[in-house]
């Protein structure tokens, strides 16, 4: 049985590419979404990839995994800085979890230096862009394997 990691992207990365390029890059969603189906295939992973703009919605795919997933890749985007029912959702499933950003949200706005996923997750990779998720599953897969 391979290694099955859930990767979630929270709200506006699906603007990847027109939001703020100068921050987030020129690449698009869709190409986020082949950089991490592909390094995951290369690296003998099966990854899901999701990506919603509702909290709640992220909320049910963490709870949905349960049981489902060895462990889960999040970049919960704006709801890093504000969302206590992603960290309350994150801590019920118990599965290891990394955190990602593609910016590094320390050197940017205060507010952003406040996660309350990285009160769960176990490591946080920031300012890596693409790079970061795969940091992320090669990290996953050294711990699990």
């Amino acid at each position: 049985m391979s290694l099955k990691i859930l990767v979630l992207n929270g709200p506006n990365l699906n603007m990847l590419g027109i939001r703020e390029p100068a921050i987030y890059g020129s690449n698009s969603y869709s190409a986020l979404v082949e950089y991490i189906k592909n390094h995951a295939k290369a690296s003998e992973i099966d990854v899901t990839v999701a990506q919603s703009n509702h909290e709640g919605e992220l909320v049910t795919m963490i709870q949905q995994a349960l049981n489902v997933y060895d462990a889960i890749v999040i970049n919960a985007a704006a709801y890093t800085h504000t969302s206590v029912a992603i960290l309350d959702a994150l801590k019920a499933v118990g599965l290891p979890t990394v955190e990602v950003h593609l910016s590094d949200i320390n050197a940017r706005d205060e507010f952003r230096k406040w996660s309350y996923v990285s009160l769960y997750a176990e490591k946080v990779i920031c300012g890596k862009g693409f790079l970061g998720y795969a940091e992320a599953i090669d990290y996953l897969k050294e711990k699990l394997n």
